[in-house]
């Protein structure tokens, strides 16, 4: 439904410090971007030197990275207070149990989406039409946690994207609006859920009323689902519906108690989020994993790609903040919203706060022992929120403003000291070129980069595939940057001798 409701009028950050900071920070380039955009844009036919350990330190990311001064202006756009206000209401309905009443205005599942639903339409108010709001309700049969089948509610906000070649590249952010005491099926007691998910729900409904004014090239749909502690159910289903449907998910975030900065260890950390990805992805197929397990590639995935670009993003466009880039799905033995994505093939990550507190997670509200349990708003740090907010926010906003990431990207195979990399042209008009990134196969993330013009193939001469990680980005006319696309192995050409088993 196309939403007509009058401008609703966000407030700007206090933090006047904060920004100065973001803005003086999005006009003057670093030293090494001045640097950085001056590389040769040619292919070179001089060998490449092994890169020095001072250069090796020297991440991708500060060799040639522009900073957008959108995304700056959304960045500090994000208000601790806005959250907090919304954390204190949906805190306000009692329970927000996905079993709880559905129909009751003041309490449970029913009140939660309502008001969401509404506080949506308001954020949609200020997009000129862009934003649209809806209802995705669907009936959840009856299963391990949900005793009887029952009505679940998606409250999607899809704000669409101004440049027709990039519309249907989707990027999706959620959280959970349900919450849970002890049992995940007891529909009554009260269940606060401030952390676990209110702080997610309250990070993305902000993200929604911040972002909501700004134009993007792509598409960027601001989701809370319920059910997530009765299996996932929400982000299945709105996951299994975009496979159905081949919508063009790009990346998915899911923020998941993402509220306090102060752990159960007794360590307050106001400056970490953890972001999760998977390596070897969920869907992987036995021909996929052969080609892995012969080439290498386990921490190349589209996910730890994505995690690499939000951690470049944020260090970027908030320096006070870092990424802790957790190299697994989701927590030991743990799961959440991310993953239906993942298994249908889809980039996706989770965000979470860096030290966990389980005295305020899934436990009835009561004091036991002199220790007060239940997941409470007094054990919420907003601002710690805020800077979670905005760390997704850079991250979409960057993704939904630069080209998509290469496709078809492939790595000549055959025996030489040379690295030659090729892919199809991007869709964009505003694409200006590429850029080749590599790291040591024992580096975490991108540490080098490679300007080299509007070409669809290069040679990395002096550099084998042996001893490197490569990758491919796009960039447009405005320096926004693609996520990073990893090479697949070319195959040999039809007829070309090949040993049977690669030589010693």
């Amino acid at each position: 439904m196309r939403v007509t409701q009058a401008v609703w009028p966000f407030r700007l950050s206090s933090n006047c410090l904060f920004l100065l900071l973001v803005a003086g920070l999005a006009v003057f380039p670093s030293q090494a971007e001045r640097k950085g955009a001056a590389l040769n844009q040619t292919n070179s036919a001089a060998p490449a030197a092994k890169p020095s350990p001072s250069r090796a330190r020297r991440s991708a990311k500060t060799t040639a990275a522009a900073r957008n001064p959108q995304i700056a202006k959304i960045v500090a756009e994000i208000d601790p207070r806005n959250i907090e206000n919304t954390i204190h209401k949906l805190v306000g309905f009692g329970t927000r149990n996905t079993l709880s009443d559905q129909n009751d205005p003041n309490r449970g599942i029913g009140a939660a989406r309502d008001w969401l639903y509404a506080e949506f339409q308001k954020a949609a108010a200020a997009s000129a039409g862009r934003m649209t709001v809806e209802k995705q309700a669907f009936e959840q049969p009856k299963a391990a946690r949900v005793p009887q089948p029952t009505m679940l509610t998606n409250v999607v906000a899809t704000l669409k994207g101004t440049q027709p070649e990039s519309a249907n590249r989707v990027y999706v952010v959620s959280g959970h609006y349900d919450s849970m005491c002890n049992s995940p099926i007891d529909a009554k007691c009260n269940a606060p859920g401030a952390n676990d998910d209110a702080s997610g729900t309250a990070a993305v409904l902000e993200m929604a009323r911040v972002m909501a004014k700004y134009k993007f090239d792509a598409t960027i749909i601001f989701m809370t689902v319920p059910g997530e502690e009765q299996g996932l159910l929400g982000a299945t289903h709105f996951a299994e519906e975009s496979k159905k449907n081949n919508v063009n998910i790009e990346a998915m975030f899911t923020n998941d108690i993402i509220g306090s900065s102060l752990g159960g260890n007794g360590v307050r950390d106001t400056h970490t989020v953890r972001v999760f990805s998977e390596g070897v992805p969920s869907n992987e197929t036995t021909q996929e994993a052969t080609s892995r397990r012969s080439v290498g590639g386990e921490n190349d995935s589209t996910s730890r790609q994505l995690a690499r670009f939000i951690r470049e993003t944020t260090d970027r466009y908030l320096p006070s903040m870092k990424v802790w880039m957790i190299y697994r799905r989701d927590r030991y033995g743990r799961g959440g919203d991310h993953q239906p994505f993942l298994e249908r093939g889809y980039p996706a990550v989770r965000f979470t706060e860096p030290n966990e507190d389980y005295h305020h997670q899934h436990q009835n509200v009561r004091i036991e022992n002199g220790i007060q349990y239940g997941d409470l708003p007094q054990f919420d740090d907003f601002k710690y929120i805020a800077d979670v907010a905005r760390t997704n926010a850079a991250a979409l906003a960057a993704l939904a403003l630069g080209p998509a990431r290469p496709a078809n990207v492939l790595i000549a195979t055959g025996l030489s000291d040379d690295a030659t990399i090729k892919w199809d042209a991007n869709k964009e008009p505003d694409v200006a070129g590429y850029e080749i990134v590599w790291r040591d196969t024992t580096a975490a993330t991108w540490t080098n980069s490679r300007a080299i013009g509007n070409v669809l193939t290069y040679t990395m001469k002096g550099m084998s595939k042996d001893n490197y990680f490569f990758g491919v980005r796009a960039v447009d006319r405005e320096g926004n940057r693609s996520q990073v696309t990893y090479p697949r192995p070319l195959p040999r050409a039809r007829g070309a001798s090949a040993p049977a088993t690669p030589p010693n």
